[in-house]
């Protein structure tokens, strides 16, 4: 507990939540990161996916940027919509299910989920190869730098919203600065007539169709949308009036992350930069704009640490969601709990766990985590645009056409867009996607059955009254004659008249010594001596255990079990903890109670 009030706090009173809300700028930092943060490798995959056709296409990454970035207009204005219609919380899960039906309703939640998991994974590897590109001495150290940022994040925000939000913003703001500071100075030069380097020649490495690489380069650069959902998600994060200051929020990260993405992918086509191995495009950017200087190296570490935060949208994102649907009874309950400093902290724990695997089996390369990326997400997106479509045409409020004119022109665009990278990117890896979501809706429906069933058969609704049990047994099993066996009797004795002490023989000598003793200190109570053949106690405790039950089938058994327990907790391990898996066997056998009675031992 000490180390935990060390790495996380001392906890929070409920009644302070509303104090732990966010100001726009701190929502800024916490939501946005993980979509302003993919201008810094957004580019580079449309060049990666390019480059593979030679130089012939390269000039085609400044159309497909604007496409891009109209795509990014199209989708912000479809959610600023969505912030208002549902002020509580808009996200695709709630969206679709409330409009298009559960089914859809999971989809989007199950689409969502994995792209979480997918954002922290890559935002970290791209930000640690962004570190790595200016110093390279720590490339092979990759993995491990990856789980110790995951780490770090975890930690940061099981600490609380607000407190991660004042970690989380700096980093952000100078990312920011940085950035257009880095564009506004490359464009200067660009208008007063600084000559670009000579463009490489490549030999085209690959015979692909055309239009094919163009498309694949589209679906590669649409990376830059993942995230703009976020602040639609965290709406009851805000401080008051919450949907206004979470639409306001969204407008300035559409606004910058256009303007960067543009911007930056402008100047590496001036610039005639392509991708390479072990430096990063940004990398190239910058030297080639400031040459290797202090602020090259400015850009470096805040791009590394607006990558590294950018999974911090997930941490904001992943457990809200889980929450909701744990509420509703598709996620296991433990997920809708609030730890000490009123964060999920559940959900942030299997959020780190689950990245973290994924960047040992990827081996920390954000090129192999891409092909997974963005599928998840133009999924929710279309599936909460056109749960919105129906919002508008069933309760027909206040600018409905308006609102079905922006929500359809945005469930459409994105539709046509998650077929482009759901098929281009189909044999690279989205394949795992595409199946992983169905099996997750499928376990998320197994978890509301069991749910309903529990609850069903928990009801007292239409039950009869129950009859009282006609029989009580109380059976001690017991290793021999001592103080923590006597103080179980007694407390046996008190159960009921029909108790009796079970013991396992191994050793006939030290059985005979076992009566000797309970002759005196056995209080009466009758010691039933079992055989064992095979040297096991579990088995042939069972086995009486099962025969009681059957000579008295309206009855209940009770079986009290001995233990004593040492002072310190290592001294826990010198002991055998066959009284721990006699509960367990026990938990599952019907008209059969386990209790333990405790010795305390003095520490000497």
């Amino acid at each position: 507990m000490s180390l935990k009030r060390i790495l996380i706090g001392s906890p929070i009173e409920t009644v302070r939540e509303k104090h732990e809300r966010l100001s726009k700028s701190t929502g800024l930092a916490i939501f946005s990161s993980d979509a302003l943060s993919s201008v810094a490798y957004a580019t580079e995959e449309i060049l990666l996916a390019l480059v593979v056709a030679g130089t012939a296409l390269i000039d085609y990454s400044m159309v497909i940027a604007v496409g891009i970035a109209i795509l990014i207009a199209i989708v912000s204005t479809s959610y600023f919509q969505t912030i208002h219609a549902y002020p509580s919380g808009g996200g695709a899960y709630i969206v679709a299910k409330d409009n298009l039906g559960t089914n859809a309703g999971l989809v989007a939640g199950a689409a969502l989920l994995i792209d979480y998991v997918l954002t922290v994974a890559v935002s970290i590897t791209a930000g640690v190869a962004a570190l790595s590109s200016a110093i390279p001495s720590i490339y092979n150290h990759k993995v491990l730098i990856s789980l110790v940022a995951i780490a770090l994040l975890m930690i940061g925000n099981l600490r609380g919203v607000r407190e991660a939000g004042k970690i989380f913003s700096i980093p952000t703001f100078i990312f920011i600065i940085s950035m257009f500071v880095l564009i506004s100075v490359g464009a200067a030069r660009y208008f007063s007539g600084d000559p670009a380097p000579e463009p490489q020649v490549l030999e085209a490495t690959s015979s692909y169709f055309a239009l094919f690489v163009v498309l694949k380069a589209f679906a590669s650069g649409c990376t830059a949308l993942t995230g703009i959902e976020a602040v639609s998600n965290g709406i009851r994060a805000f401080k008051a009036p919450e949907p206004r200051n979470a639409s306001v929020t969204l407008i300035w990260m559409a606004a910058i992350l256009g303007s960067m993405f543009i911007g930056i992918t402008f100047l590496t086509d001036h610039y005639n930069i392509l991708p390479m191995e072990n430096e990063t495009v940004l990398s190239q950017l910058t030297a080639a704009i400031f040459s290797r200087g202090p602020f090259y190296y400015v850009v470096q570490f805040a791009t590394a640490f607006i990558l590294i935060l950018a999974a911090n949208t997930s941490f904001a994102d992943f457990p809200r969601l889980s929450s909701v649907m744990a509420a509703d009874g598709f996620m296991p309950r433990q997920f809708g709990s609030r730890g000490d400093r009123l964060v999920f902290s559940n959900g942030i724990l299997i959020l780190g766990l689950l990245a973290m695997s994924l960047v040992v089996v990827f081996k920390g390369q954000t090129h192999a985590l891409i092909p997974l990326y963005a599928v998840g997400v133009f999924l929710s997106f279309t599936l909460s645009q056109s749960g919105m479509v129906r919002h508008w045409l069933r309760l027909k409020g206040k600018g409905w056409q308006k609102g079905i004119v922006i929500n359809g022109t945005g469930a459409i665009t994105t539709f046509v867009v998650l077929i482009v990278i759901a098929s281009a990117k189909f044999l690279h890896g989205a394949w795992i996607v595409i199946i992983a979501i169905p099996v997750i809706v499928y376990l998320t429906k197994k978890v509301k059955r069991h749910y309903d069933s529990v609850a069903d058969q928990l009801s007292l609704t239409g039950r009869k009254v129950q009859v009282e049990y006609t029989h009580h047994s109380v059976i001690v099993p017991v290793s021999g004659a001592h103080q923590a066996v006597v103080n179980a009797i007694r407390y046996a004795k008190a159960l009921s008249e029909d108790a009796v002490a079970v013991y396992v023989c191994f050793d006939p000598m030290e059985t005979t010594r076992v009566k000797q003793k309970w002759n005196t200190h056995g209080m009466g109570v009758p010691l039933i001596v079992l055989e064992s053949e095979y040297r096991s106690v579990i088995e042939p405790l069972m086995d009486y255990i099962d025969g009681v039950r059957e000579t008295h089938r309206g009855g209940v058994i009770t079986v009290v079990l001995p233990e004593f327990v040492p002072t310190r907790w290592w001294q826990h391990l010198l002991h055998n903890q066959t009284a721990w898996m006699i509960k367990g066997i026990l938990l599952f056998k019907r008209g059969v109670v386990s209790t333990s009675v405790p010795l305390h031992l003095d520490d000497k």
